[in-house]
C-alpha cells in the first residue's frame, strides 16, 4: 500500500526549490546575477579597434586599399600567452588584401606577458562605395597558455569607423605685400578632405618673439613685424575653409623678396587625436609707389592755354608706363585728353602739361576737372591715382577796332606814296629828255 504522506512530502521537497528560485535573485554567470554589464572572465580582453598601426591611428577614405586595421587586446590572465592568431570579420565592402575568403587573418609577432597589451594588425581593402560612418565588426583570437597544452579562443564584437581623410591647405588671398607700409593680409585655411577638423589653432612660428628660443632662422620673417601670431579658428568641416587676418609691416630692405611665414596648425582629427601640421604661406614683397598730384594750374604758352602740374612719388619704387588723363567734371566742356609721361621715379617730381581743347565753343572761367594717373608696378599690375581740381580758363584779350583800321590804312598810304614817287620820277625823266 502506497504511503501517501511520504509521497506528498517528497512532492513538497521538489516544489519548494522551484518556488524559491522564482521568488529570489540568484547568482548566475560570473557570480553577479542578471546585469546590463557582461562580467565573463577570460585571459583576453578587447580594448580598441581602429584603422592604423600599433603606434598611430590613421584617417582613411572609401576606396583605399591595403589599409592597416589594428585590434588592441589586453592579457588579463595570470599567465603569459603565446601562438596568438586572429581572424577578423568585417561587413560587406571590407575585404582582405590578399583577396582570399571573407575572413582577414593576422598573427602576433611575439608572446604576451600577463598584464600586458598586444596588437593584431590586419590589412584591408575598402570598397569605394562605402560611406563615412560607424560599422560593426567581430574578431576571434586563438592562443595558448605557456606550460599548457591546447588552444583557447576568445570572441569579441566591436564598432569601428571609416573616418574620411582631412587635407589642410593654406594660401594668401592676396599674396603681395608693400614695403614701408602696414599691410592687412588674409590667410585662408581650407580642409580639402572628407573628415572634419576640430578645435583648429594656428601659430605663426619663428617670429621675433621666438628668436631667443631658436638658434637659427628658417625664414626671413624675423625682419618683419606681425602684430598677431596666434589664431583660434574653431572647427573646419570637409570641403570648407576659414580665414584669419594679420597686420604685417615690412621694412624697406625686403623689397622684391619673398616673405615666407611658417604656420604651426594644431587640430583634433576624426579619431579625436591631437595632430600638429606645419605649413608655409608665401608673400611677394613689392616696393611702395606713393603718387601725389599737386600744383595744378593753367598757363599760356605760345598763345595756347595749358593745364600744368607735377607728380611726385614718395615711395621706394618707380612707377612704370605712366599716363595722365584730363577729364571734365560737372558742366565743363573741356575735351578729354591723355598724355604719356613714362616712368615716375622717386628722385624728383615729374611735370606734365596738357593743351586745353573744348568740345564746342570755349567756356571761360572756372572748370572742375579730374586728373587720373595710370601706371604699372613691378609685377605689372595696373594702378590708378585720381586728383580733382578747379582751374580758371582766361578769355583771350580783345583787339580794338581802331587799331585794326590803322593796320589797313598804313599799308594803303605806303602804296599810294610809292606810286606818287614813281610817277614823279617818270615825269621828270621825260622833261629832261625833251
Amino acid at each position: 500500500m502506497i504511503n501517501y504522506k511520504i509521497l506528498f512530502s517528497l512532492m513538497l521537497l521538489l516544489i519548494i526549490p522551484l518556488a524559491i528560485h522564482d521568488s529570489f535573485a540568484q547568482i548566475t554567470s560570473g557570480g553577479f546575477g542578471k546585469s546590463p554589464f557582461e562580467r565573463d572572465f577570460g585571459d583576453v580582453k578587447l580594448l580598441d579597434a581602429y584603422f592604423g598601426t600599433a603606434n598611430e591611428k590613421i584617417e582613411i577614405d572609401p576606396g583605399d586599399t591595403n589599409v592597416p586595421f589594428t585590434v588592441v587586446f589586453a592579457n588579463v590572465g595570470t599567465q603569459d600567452i603565446t601562438g596568438i592568431k586572429g581572424q577578423l570579420s568585417l561587413p560587406l565592402g571590407f575585404s582582405p588584401t590578399d583577396g582570399s575568403g571573407s575572413l582577414i587573418m593576422a598573427d602576433a609577432t611575439s608572446n604576451s606577458l600577463a598584464g600586458d597589451n598586444f596588437y593584431l594588425t590586419f590589412y584591408v581593402n575598402i570598397d569605394k562605395n562605402m560611406k563615412i560612418k560607424q560599422y560593426p565588426g567581430s574578431v576571434k583570437v586563438d592562443y595558448s597558455r605557456l606550460r599548457e597544452s591546447g588552444i583557447r579562443s576568445s570572441f569579441s564584437d566591436f564598432n569601428f569607423k571609416v573616418t574620411g581623410n582631412s587635407i589642410i591647405n593654406v594660401k594668401a588671398l592676396n599674396p603681395f605685400l608693400n614695403s614701408l607700409k602696414t599691410n592687412y593680409v588674409t590667410i585662408e585655411i581650407s580642409n580639402d578632405g572628407t573628415a572634419p577638423l576640430s578645435s583648429v589653432n594656428i601659430v605663426a612660428t619663428n617670429t621675433q618673439t621666438e628668436l631667443s628660443a631658436t638658434s637659427t632662422s628658417t625664414t626671413n620673417i624675423e625682419n618683419v613685424v606681425i602684430l598677431e601670431s596666434n589664431w583660434n579658428v574653431g572647427n573646419i568641416e570637409p570641403k570648407s575653409s576659414k580665414s584669419l587676418t594679420a597686420t604685417v609691416y615690412v621694412p624697406q630692405n625686403l623689397q622684391q623678396d619673398t616673405l615666407r611665414i611658417p604656420l604651426t596648425i594644431k587640430y583634433y582629427n576624426a579619431h579625436g587625436d591631437l595632430q600638429t601640421v606645419s605649413k608655409i604661406v608665401d608673400f611677394y614683397i613689392k616696393g611702395l609707389i606713393d603718387l601725389t598730384v599737386y600744383d595744378v594750374n593753367v598757363i599760356e604758352l605760345s598763345g595756347t592755354q595749358m593745364v600744368v602740374g607735377e607728380i611726385i612719388n614718395e615711395g621706394n619704387e618707380k612707377a612704370l608706363f605712366g599716363f595722365i588723363t584730363l577729364e571734365p567734371l560737372n558742366n565743363s566742356n573741356i575735351k578729354k585728353q591723355t598724355q604719356f609721361i613714362d616712368e615716375i621715379d622717386t628722385d624728383s617730381p615729374v611735370p606734365f602739361n596738357i593743351p586745353l581743347e573744348f568740345d564746342s565753343k570755349p567756356q571761360y572761367g572756372e572748370h572742375d576737372i579730374q586728373l587720373t594717373v595710370r601706371y604699372k608696378d613691378s609685377v605689372r599690375d595696373e594702378l590708378f591715382v585720381t586728383h580733382n581740381a578747379t582751374i580758371f580758363v582766361k578769355e583771350p584779350p580783345k583787339t580794338e577796332s581802331g587799331n585794326n583800321l590803322q593796320f589797313i590804312i598804313i599799308p594803303i598810304v605806303i602804296v599810294i606814296a610809292i606810286g606818287i614817287y614813281i610817277m614823279r620820277r617818270r615825269k621828270k625823266s621825260k622833261i629832261q629828255a625833251n
